[in-house]
């Protein structure tokens, strides 16, 4: 059965600096029209930064949205059409001062399919060394290094609600598991 949804018409609703948001009439596989709202995002990239006594980098951020402080591996936005392992690098080095000897992807993640076209690049990062944290002017956050194993714990006890913290680190603490990290 063919499943592929065709786009007729698209209507901006609006325009912004992270998202713009549109109407768009979709031809359905059985012929019929309807809506689909599309949230259009230009990516993201996060980089599980992996110490060699096993602990992650964590950040602590206030999030406007949820209107609380939550943990995370350290992520942001692409800029432009940035390589995305040159935004993981950046990331990496903007949030926690840190450089890596080794990065390497792990995946891609669709944080919300339904409605958005994000996509958020994964990566995976080792042979740390630290340095000076560079934040953006309007970025607040906290960096500590938390084992592994307290990671997975606080990912599933709930206290970690982050999708793309869930995902990465769960991938990295499958991969060490099996030694391909």
């Amino acid at each position: 059965m063919n499943l592929t949804e065709k786009s007729i018409s698209q209507c901006y609703k609006y325009r912004g600096k992270i998202v713009n948001m549109r109407v768009d009439e979709a031809l359905l596989p059985d012929g019929k029209v309807a809506l689909r709202e599309v949230v259009e995002h230009n990516g993201g990239v996060c980089v599980v930064a992996l110490t060699d006594n096993d602990e992650i980098y964590l950040v602590k951020q206030f999030r406007f949205p949820y209107s609380e402080v939550i943990y995370e591996i350290p992520a942001g936005k692409r800029d432009g059409n940035e390589d995305p392992m040159l935004g993981a690098i950046r990331e990496l080095k903007e949030e926690t001062g840190t450089t890596a000897d080794t990065i390497i992807p792990i995946g891609e993640l669709y944080p919300s399919p339904g409605y958005c076209g994000e996509i958020i690049y994964m990566f995976a990062a080792k042979g740390l060394h630290q340095g000076e944290k560079s934040l953006d002017e309007d970025e607040f956050l906290e960096a500590e290094k938390v084992p592994l194993e307290k990671v997975v714990d606080m990912i599933m006890s709930g206290e970690i609600k982050d999708a793309k913290t869930q995902a990465a680190v769960l991938k990295i603490a499958e991969m060490k598991r099996k030694g391909k990290f």
